[in-house]
């Protein structure tokens, strides 16, 4: 992946350049080392940096977004479907325990360049904590991550609780306690 500078005369270049973040490296960086947790608006990328905090959403919609507005249009957001559990996402392993799951399935946002996935949801987040149990994958726009990421993500679970004799609303809501996990300290 090559690097480039961001122009600081556009809007996301500009809310970058007063972080004194002049580089697409530098931005992926910054926004890795951000706390994992949700905007108080989905659909504003910019509260990355306002809230100093993002989920995997949020955080690659922004890359994406800042890689669009810089015409370097070979980075992807794309969204995975992956076996999330305890092992891959150590902070749900309890509450999976505690209602006897082994994996819950997850949808996941990430960069891809060139074939090379890129995790900026925390300082940990690498490709190797989800790509060995990826279920499916595909190209989205950052747009949709506010709702047809939802849309998809339902209709996936839909299909593999009626599978495995699950009710959707218990496991979203299972899934609503191990996404508050990834936010805690513990």
């Amino acid at each position: 992946m090559s690097n480039f500078e961001l122009n600081s005369e556009l809007l996301l270049g500009k809310s970058f350049q007063k972080l004194e973040i002049n580089s697409f490296f530098e931005a992926m960086k910054y926004v890795k080392n951000l706390p994992y947790g949700r905007n108080s608006n989905r659909e504003d990328f910019v509260l990355v940096l306002t809230e100093n905090k993002g989920t995997c959403s949020s955080k690659h919609a922004l890359l994406k977004s800042l890689a669009d507005e810089n015409s370097q249009f070979e980075f992807k957001l794309m969204l995975g479907i992956f076996k999330m559990n305890g092992i891959n996402t150590p902070k749900v392993k309890e509450t999976l325990n505690k209602f006897g799951i082994e994996y819950i399935p997850e949808a996941h946002n990430y960069l891809k360049i060139n074939s090379i996935i890129y995790d900026c949801t925390t300082e940990i987040s690498s490709e190797i904590n989800f790509l060995p149990d990826l279920l499916e994958e595909m190209e989205i726009n950052p747009e949709d991550v506010s709702t047809k990421k939802v849309e998809i993500h339902q209709n996936f679970l839909k299909n593999w609780c009626e599978k495995n004799s699950f009710k959707l609303e218990e496991i979203w809501g299972i899934r609503e306690q191990c996404i508050s996990d990834l936010g805690s300290k513990k």
